[in-house]
This record gives C-alpha cells, structure tokens and sequence, in this order.
C-alpha cells in the first residue's frame, strides 16, 4: 500500500507577507459613505466625495484658489494677531497650536483679487484655526476688508464657516464683532457696495447672527448647517423633535433665510454671474461715473 504526502491547498502568509506598503496620508475614509478615496482625488474633486457626494470643509488655500483668478489674490492684515485679555487660562497655548497647524496668525484671511477679470475684496474663515470661531481680530479683519471695499469702491463677498461662533475666551470683546462687522455691512449698503456672503457648512452661532446672514444676496452650499444655537442644543431647551433638516442649507432655502444653494464648482461662475448684474454691468459703471449712488440689481434668485 502506498502512502503519499496529502497537498496543501492553500499556503499561510505570514503577517509580515500580509503587510501592503502604502503611504501614509494617501487614503481617506468618506465621513459619510465610510467609502475609501485618495487624497489626491478628493482634492481635485474641491474635497467632495464622489462616491456620496459629502462635502468636506475646503481648505482656504483651496477655497481662494477656486474662487480666485491664478496670481491675483493679494491678503492685507496677514499681520494681526489675537492676544489674551482677559488672561483666559489656556487660551495662549491654543493660539499657539492653532498657528503652527494652520501657518496664520487667526482665522480669517482678506484680501484683494479678481473673479473672471474683475477686481474684489475677499475674505475666507478658516475652521482649521479654532473652529473658524471669531475672536476680535477675526471680527476686526472682516470690519476692515468692508471698510476697505468702501474705499475703493469693490464688491465684496464673504466666505463663511465656523462652528464656534463668538470666542468665549475673548468675552465682550468677542461679542462685541457682531455689531461692528454688521455696522460696517450697513455702510456698505448705504454707499450701494454689493456684499455676497457665501455660506459654507458648518456657519455656527455669532457669525451666522451677523455678518454671514447680512449679504445682499446669501449663497450656501448644499446640506451646510447654518444657524445660532445647534440642533441638539434647541431641542433639548424646548423639549421638542425639530423638523427633518431643520437648520440645513435646503430648509433655510424653503423658509427664506438665504438665496440660493449652489454646488461648491458653480460657485466662481455664480459670483461672477451676481457681480456683474450687480456692479460691472454698463449701467451701474455709468452711474458710478456720474457721481450717483448705485443701486444694487435685484436678481432672481428662483431654483
């Protein structure tokens, strides 16, 4: 009788076969689909899944880069920084952190540059800096890129988010920045200077309850969670269930809170599109030439 020696059908890897050399930082798990994707592609993408279509907080360099004509974006007040007042314990050593993560001094940054050609005042929230929260000098910047759009007499447009709101570690001072940025966006539509605030997701608390909600025409983009206090927050002070998607891009869009949702790539030809009707069309240079206060375009605004 002969015996033979039984065959393996499958061969055991051993776990440092197993191991697949990928670098670190080259995938990304969708925080909605749970979906795998490069970096590389959700970048090109203007950080939206494309698997679910879930948009991700766009980075500002990115964000001014998309909106921006190529090499014409100049930022003004880069030098500004926040300090301590109130000698809030901590609140040093998170300016700090937040500096070095994101290579700023605070988290908004103004500018000047052109859409399509045509010259703009810019300023961009960064959630990467403390949530995008505003703290003095965030509010002193925006007051400034108004009052610089004022002067010479550019549109100004605005994009907003941050999930902090006003600083608490700034107390007054920081609440004090909703009244004079929504003072400088007065004077701005007292002169007939076209302000476009864009809103993006998250737009939280004392930005969304001042300049972020004063724009002459509000854009956002879509599902953004746009109000004062959070959903969790007023459900449990009221003791009620809200509305599904309540506080939502779509929802604020049916009960007329903003204008209108765009997606995040038609963004620059909207701009574009609204500050032409607005300011760069032949009748509003003609009236700006005669020394009349223009009028702002009224624009359908209809999905």
């Amino acid at each position: 009788m002969a015996w033979f020696r039984k065959k393996k059908k499958f061969t055991t890897l051993s776990i440092e076969e197993k191991k697949v050399d990928i670098p670190k930082g080259v995938w990304r798990k969708c925080d909605a689909c749970e979906k795998y994707i490069t970096n590389d592609e959700i970048k090109r993408n203007v950080y939206i899944c494309s698997h679910c279509g879930y948009y991700y907080v766009l980075p500002v360099e990115d964000r001014i880069a998309s909106i921006i004509d190529a090499g014409t974006f100049e930022e003004f007040d880069a030098n500004l920084a926040s300090k301590n007042p109130l000698d809030f314990e901590g609140y040093e050593e998170k300016l700090i952190r937040a500096q070095k993560k994101t290579g700023r001094n605070e988290a908004a940054v103004t500018g000047k540059g052109e859409i399509k050609g045509n010259p703009v005042i810019l300023g961009v929230l960064d959630f990467a800096f403390m949530g995008g929260s505003m703290g003095s000098v965030v509010g002193e910047k925006i007051t400034r890129s108004a009052e610089k759009a004022l002067n010479d007499e550019l549109p100004l447009v605005i994009v907003s988010t941050g999930g902090g709101g006003a600083r608490m570690h700034e107390g007054m001072l920081s609440l004090m920045q909703m009244a004079k940025t929504s003072a400088a966006m007065g004077r701005l539509k007292k002169h007939g200077i076209p302000y476009i605030s864009v809103i993006a997701n998250p737009t939280m608390g004392g930005v969304a309850a001042s300049f972020a909600a004063l724009g002459d025409v509000i854009l956002a983009e879509p599902k953004a969670l746009i109000g004062f206090a959070g959903p969790r927050v007023i459900e449990q002070t009221i003791g009620q269930t809200l509305p599904e998607g309540f506080q939502r891009s779509e929802f604020l869009l049916e009960h007329g809170m903003i204008d209108r949702i765009v997606e995040r790539k038609d963004i620059v030809n909207e701009l574009n599109t609204m500050l032409t009707h607005m300011f760069y069309n032949s009748s509003a240079l003609r009236a700006r030439e005669s020394g009349a206060s223009p009028q702002l375009c009224t624009i359908n605004t209809a999905q």
